[in-house]
């Protein structure tokens, strides 16, 4: 089942209105998924500077240990460390010896990912979703069929800098998949046959690929049937397989492209009645970009 949404702002006079939009979009796609939710959001960044989202419990003593190098925002049970480029291996390093039961669940310049168990409506709340200002972001509302109910199982997946995935469908070759991207040097958190997809393509991409590419590739690499929503820092993507045999729709105008599961997720758009609707046409990737 699952519901996702996304929307890529092209018009900077909505972007403080991007997590309210987002947030609404994300509630009215909870029969999709009341089990968990999540979303990634790209707000401000400084060049220089990197954004780490870790999750996990007393999170105070991170903030304490780590208040003389790096800027800490708290929002419920994650926390966003902002700190210089140069300071990442310290950072990283004292995470791994002192916190490691702690999950970083996004890093880059401008992405924040933030997700938990629960009704897209209370995680959008907890986190202040609604509050948030950025160019674009994407969410997720999970129904569990396959695995349990768990934070680690929410989405959006990030497996680079700056990248996320969300998915809606099924993988049946992730597990040789895995195998492959990990002896190219890639590690996963979860089981989730989505985490490999999102890795799969922080791979191609760190290969050299374009988005566009890296989504076309996945057409030959990838068996099963999806519906890829990813955000990076500068873009926006829409993939389906082959068969498209999940729910996609899509409105685009001047000021923004929006994306959901159902048409209904979009209707509280402004200028929606002018926009332009279509269904994302199966094996074609769809790539929007910042200028």
């Amino acid at each position: 089942m699952c519901g996702i949404v996304g929307l890529f702002l092209k018009d900077p006079a909505l972007e403080p209105d991007l997590g309210r939009l987002l947030a609404d979009m994300l509630v009215v796609m909870t029969d999709r998924g009341p089990d968990s939710a999540g979303f990634a959001v790209y707000g401000g960044g400084d060049a220089g500077h990197l954004k780490v989202t870790v999750r996990g419990p007393r999170l105070d003593e991170v903030e304490d240990a780590l208040a003389g190098i790096a800027r800490a925002v708290r929002r419920d049970t994650h926390l966003v460390l902002s700190f210089a480029v140069s300071l990442e291996e310290q950072v990283r390093g004292w995470l791994a010896l002192h916190r490691p039961d702690l999950v970083v669940t996004g890093s880059g310049q401008r992405i924040e990912l933030y997700k938990e168990v629960g009704l897209p409506r209370q995680v959008a709340d907890r986190f202040a979703l609604p509050a948030m200002a950025g160019t674009h972001g994407i969410g997720h509302t999970r129904m569990a069929t396959e695995s349990a109910v768990t934070t680690d199982g929410a989405h959006p997946f990030s497996t680079g800098r700056d990248q996320c995935l969300v998915h809606n469908g099924s993988l049946s070759n992730h597990r040789s998949l895995r195998r492959r991207l990990e002896r190219e040097g890639l590690s996963f958190v979860t089981d989730n046959d989505s985490e490999v997809a999102a890795g799969y393509i922080s791979w191609r991409l760190r290969e050299g690929d374009s988005l566009t590419t890296a989504l076309e590739a996945g057409l030959e690499d990838l068996d099963g049937f999806y519906t890829f929503v990813i955000g990076t820092e500068n873009g926006f993507a829409v993939m389906r397989d082959p068969i498209s045999c999940k729910p996609a729709v899509m409105a685009e105008t001047d000021r923004y492209v929006a994306f959901g599961s159902e048409y209904r997720a979009l209707v509280g758009l402004p200028g929606i009645e002018q926009a332009r609707i279509f269904e994302p046409e199966p094996a074609h990737a769809y790539v929007w970009e910042r200028n």
